[in-house]
C-alpha cells in the first residue's frame, strides 16, 4: 500500500509565498505549460518555459492526488483543470456547472483530496471552435477495482468573462470495464482527435473519435497480447503519434510476486489502428510501477516500477535489446520518514525534459535532464525539484497539441484549415515597431524543431536562436541591434517565413 499523507501528519514549517495569478500567467508557452500540485494546504504550480520553469505556491479551491486534467490557451494563461470530482476555472475554484463529476460512491469517498485514477481525464480542444472544450473522463468502482463508464462533458470558455461554463455533463459514451487511464492523439488530418481507453485485462483498446460536430465511438481493437490480471497506467503516445505504448503491472505485495511489462506499438493516425505489438517485461526488480513517458524526439521510451527507471530505443529494430536501466530508487526521506521518493508518474513537460512523481507526499521532484540522450547520459536528477508544499503521484494527462497534420497521407485532406498552412507557422512579432525586446509567437509543423534568424538590409544573419518544438512563444532581447529594418525568419524542416522587424530606440 502506498502511503498518502493526512491533513495532521506534515505541517510546512515555512512562510507561504503568494503570487496574484495574474503575476505568472503569461510565464507560459502554450496549451501544455502548466502543472497543479499539491492536494494538502500549501498549494502550488509550475509554469514551463522552453528550457526552464517556474514554481510558485498558491491559493486555491481543487487539489489533485492522481487524476489531473488541464489545459492553457496559447499564451500560457491557465484555462481550467479537472481532479474528477469537479471542474475548476482560472480561479481553481468551482466552474459554472463543473460540479458532479463522475457520480458514483467510488467518486464520493474521495471528495476531499481528488480522483487516485491515474490519467482518468483529459481535456481536448473542441476542432474548430477556439471557445469549447471536450473533458473525456473516467472513476472507480466500488464493485470492482476497475472503472464502468467512460464519460464525457462539454465546457465553453465564452461564458462569464471567459471563466466558463459546463453546457454538458457525465454523457456516457461507452460502458464496460475498464482500466484507469485514458490517452488521445491528434488525427491524421491535423484537425480531430482520437482518445482511448483500455480494457481492465490489457487486450484491448476502445476508440472514440471527437470531429468538428461530434463524438463517434468507433469500436474497438483485440491488441494481440497476452492479457494481464489488471491494468492501470499511463498510456502514452510518442510525440510524433506513431508509437503507443502503456505497462502493466500486478501482484501481491505480502508475497512479493510482482510482474512488470511495457506494450508497444505502431499507431496509425489516419485509420486509428494499432499494430506490431511488442511486450518487454521488466524483471530487474521484481516490482510493478505505472510510469511512461516519451523522449522529446520519439526515439527513447522511459518506464517506471516503483524501484527502477527502464529507458528503451523504439526506434531500433530489436527494441528489447536496448533495454537498459537509467536510474534506481535511493528510498530518500522527503523531507522525513516514513514519507521516501519513489517512482510513481511520469511527465513529458513543455520545456522537454521528463519529471516523475512519488506514491507518497513528498516535497522533492525527480526529473531527467536530456531524455533524447542514450543511457545514463540522459541524466536522472534524483529528488533534485525542490518543493515548498508536499505532493503525491498527480501529472498532467497532456497530449502533443501542437501535432500537425499527417503530409501526403489518404487523411490529409483538410486544405482549407488555416492551421495546416505548410509555411506560415503561424508567425508573428511583437511590439512591431521595437525599441529592441519582442516577443514571437509560432507553431511549428509536425512538432519539428526550427530556427528564429534576423538579417540586416545587407542580407548577413546578426541573431540566431533555436525554437524548441515543445514551445510556441519566445521573448527576445535584441537589444544589440542599432536603429533599422531587420528581416526575421522562421525556419523548419525546409520550409520559412518572414516578417520584417523596424527597431527604434
Amino acid at each position: 500500500m502506498r502511503i498518502i499523507r493526512s491533513i495532521c501528519a506534515y505541517k510546512v514549517q515555512m512562510f507561504l509565498i503568494f503570487f496574484i495569478l495574474e503575476a505568472f500567467t503569461l510565464c507560459g508557452q502554450g496549451l501544455n505549460t502548466t502543472w497543479l500540485l499539491g492536494y494538502f494546504n500549501n498549494r502550488g504550480r509550475i509554469t514551463f518555459t522552453d528550457t526552464s520553469y517556474n514554481y510558485v505556491t498558491e491559493i486555491r479551491k481543487i487539489p489533485f492526488t492522481d487524476t489531473q486534467g488541464n489545459i492553457s490557451d496559447e499564451n500560457g494563461n491557465l484555462l481550467m483543470s479537472s481532479n474528477g470530482i469537479f471542474i475548476a476555472n482560472a480561479t481553481g475554484d468551482t466552474m459554472q456547472g463543473g460540479g458532479g463529476l463522475n457520480p458514483n460512491l467510488y467518486t464520493d469517498a474521495h471528495k476531499q483530496y481528488g480522483l487516485t485514477v491515474m490519467y482518468g481525464n483529459i481535456i481536448i480542444p473542441m476542432p474548430d471552435d477556439t471557445n469549447k472544450y471536450v473533458l473525456f473522463h473516467q472513476t472507480g468502482s466500488d464493485v470492482v477495482l476497475a472503472s464502468t463508464e467512460i464519460y464525457y462533458s462539454m465546457i465553453d470558455m465564452s461564458y462569464n468573462s471567459g471563466l466558463g461554463k459546463v453546457t454538458s455533463k457525465n454523457n456516457i459514451i461507452k460502458t464496460g470495464t475498464f482500466g484507469y487511464g485514458l490517452t488521445a492523439c491528434k488525427h491524421g488530418n491535423g484537425r480531430d482527435w482520437w482518445v482511448f481507453s483500455i480494457s481492465i485485462n490489457a487486450d484491448s483498446v476502445y476508440k472514440y473519435l471527437l470531429t468538428h460536430d461530434s463524438i463517434y465511438y468507433m469500436g474497438s481493437q483485440y491488441l494481440n497480447l497476452t492479457v494481464s490480471q489488471g491494468w492501470a497506467g499511463q498510456p502514452t503516445f510518442s510525440p510524433d503519434g506513431n508509437k503507443f505504448s502503456f505497462a502493466t503491472g500486478y501482484g501481491n505485495s505480502s508475497s512479493g510476486n510482482w510482474y512488470h511489462d511495457v506494450r508497444i506499438f505502431d499507431f496509425d493516425r489516419c485509420s486509428g489502428m494499432f499494430s506490431n505489438e511488442m511486450l518487454v517485461p521488466l524483471t530487474a526488480d521484481s516490482i510493478a510501477g505505472f510510469g511512461i513517458a516519451f523522449s522529446p524526439d520519439s526515439k527513447k521510451l522511459y518506464v517506471s516500477s516503483w524501484q527502477t527507471i527502464y529507458q528503451l530505443n523504439v526506434d531500433t529494430i530489436n527494441i528489447p535489446a536496448s533495454l537498459k536501466i537509467v536510474a534506481v530508487n535511493d528510498s530518500f526521506p522527503s523531507p522525513s520518514p516514513p514519507f521516501y521518493t519513489d517512482f510513481w508518474e511520469m511527465y513529458l513537460a513543455a520545456n522537454g525534459k521528463i519529471y516523475i512523481t512519488s506514491g507518497s507526499s513528498v516535497v522533492d521532484l525527480h526529473y531527467i535532464n536530456y531524455p533524447d540522450s542514450a543511457d545514463t547520459a540522459c541524466d536522472v536528477h534524483l529528488h533534485d525539484l525542490h518543493l515548498i508544499g508536499v505532493h503525491a503521484r498527480s501529472v498532467p494527462n497532456h497530449p502533443n497539441y501542437y501535432l500537425g497534420r499527417l503530409v501526403g497521407s489518404p487523411c490529409d485532406t483538410l486544405t482549407s484549415v488555416n492551421d495546416l498552412t505548410e509555411h506560415d507557422f503561424k508567425f508573428s512579432l511583437s511590439p512591431n515597431p521595437t525599441n529592441g525586446s519582442i516577443k514571437i509567437v509560432y507553431l511549428l509543423p509536425q512538432n519539428q524543431k526550427g530556427v528564429f534568424e534576423v538579417y540586416d538590409v545587407t542580407g548577413k544573419k546578426v541573431f540566431s536562436y533555436h525554437l524548441p518544438q515543445w514551445s510556441t512563444l519566445q521573448n527576445l532581447d535584441l537589444s544589440f541591434l542599432g536603429n533599422g529594418v531587420y528581416q526575421c525568419l522562421v525556419r523548419s524542416n525546409n520550409y520559412f517565413v518572414s516578417k520584417k522587424l523596424v527597431v527604434i530606440k
